[in-house]
């Protein structure tokens, strides 16, 4: 089970997006397996669609944060019987299509959904495929170092002595004690907005984050929302959370002006990789899907990947010709 499929995210989410949007909500999430949901739209703002998707993700309407590893199965379900259970929802209710975002690309899962979409003759779209980035912390640090190319470990490691004869370097969790995350967003906000021009959140999805990190403590989540300072100055905040063995980094942010000769943001990461490794109990360091802004960094440190991919099932006549029309040109 992934943290994304924990009762603290998707309440959360639905809170947040399905509420407010009148979402209606077919299928709760439980035991694993993430929620589903069905809304109406109009193409064009014209034609009634009935859709169903995933708690979590809106492929249409609503833009939020992305939830990864969507799952139809609970922790005791076998993914032929999470189908047929999916099959007799999908019988019961109208709709058009089906979207179900990020799903674990080749699992037995996404093998069964494409045999019942072949059956019933639905049309199959795939929306998006993407990566999600890994390390193994099952092993020594020292190792994974050594497994590294070598701009690669001087970016993420060898280059700590030069940071740290700068200033005086300190780290800290500032959620430790359930504090406010207020201020650690706000300065996260500040450092994408230099460096993207804009804020990587917005006023519901900062709602959306503090009511999820107030809620995965009592399932056993562990936030780490890290501070990397030289002397007084704030110069890279690391979001991420502990679950289950994993240690799931959510974003990111940084001072890219603070010295022509380092990488503050990736050597931060690499702080945090090296906890993940000391810290017992962890397996994993989950970088999750996507890329940076300049180089794919993820697929540089990482020691495996998982890909993912979006589905559309399509049942309506009429949406089926529009999709193939647009598709072959």
């Amino acid at each position: 089970m992934s943290l994304f499929q924990t009762d603290a995210w998707q309440r959360a989410w639905w809170e947040t997006w399905g509420e407010e949007n009148r979402l209606e909500l077919v299928r709760d999430w439980a035991e694993g397996r993430t929620g589903i949901y069905t809304s109406t739209y109009r193409i064009k703002g014209f034609l009634p669609v009935r859709s169903i998707e995933f708690v979590g993700s809106n492929y249409r309407k609503i833009r939020s944060t992305r939830t990864e590893y969507n799952t139809f199965s609970t922790a005791y379900d076998t993914p032929s019987l999470a189908i047929a259970q999916l099959k007799k929802l999908m019988d019961r209710r109208p709709w058009a299509e089906a979207i179900f975002n990020d799903l674990i690309a080749g699992s037995d899962e996404v093998t069964e959904l494409l045999a019942l979409a072949r059956n019933k003759h639905w049309l199959i779209r795939v929306t998006a495929e993407d990566i999600a980035w890994k390390i193994r912390t099952d092993r020594s640090f020292d190792d994974y170092l050594k497994s590294l190319g070598r701009n690669t470990r001087l970016r993420l490691y060898n280059r700590r002595p030069v940071l740290e004869s700068i200033g005086s370097i300190s780290h800290q969790n500032v959620y430790e004690n359930n504090c406010d995350p207020s201020e650690f967003f706000r300065h996260l906000n500040d450092f994408h907005q230099r460096r993207w021009g804009k804020p990587v959140y917005g006023t519901r999805a900062l709602a959306f984050n503090t009511a999820f990190l107030k809620r995965v403590v009592s399932e056993g989540g562990e936030p780490q929302l890290l501070a990397l300072r030289c002397d007084d100055q704030l110069i890279s905040v690391l979001y991420n959370v502990k679950y289950q063995g994993c240690v799931y980094n959510l974003q990111s942010g940084f001072d890219e002006d603070f010295h022509p000769k380092l990488a503050v943001g990736t050597l931060h990461l690499g702080y945090a990789i090296e906890r993940a490794f000391r810290e017992g109990g962890v397996h994993s360091f989950d970088m999750l899907a996507g890329s940076g802004k300049n180089e794919n960094y993820k697929q540089r440190l990482a020691t495996e990947n998982e890909p993912l991919v979006s589905l559309m099932l399509v049942r309506h006549p009429i949406l089926k010709l529009l999709y193939r029309l647009k598709d072959r040109g």
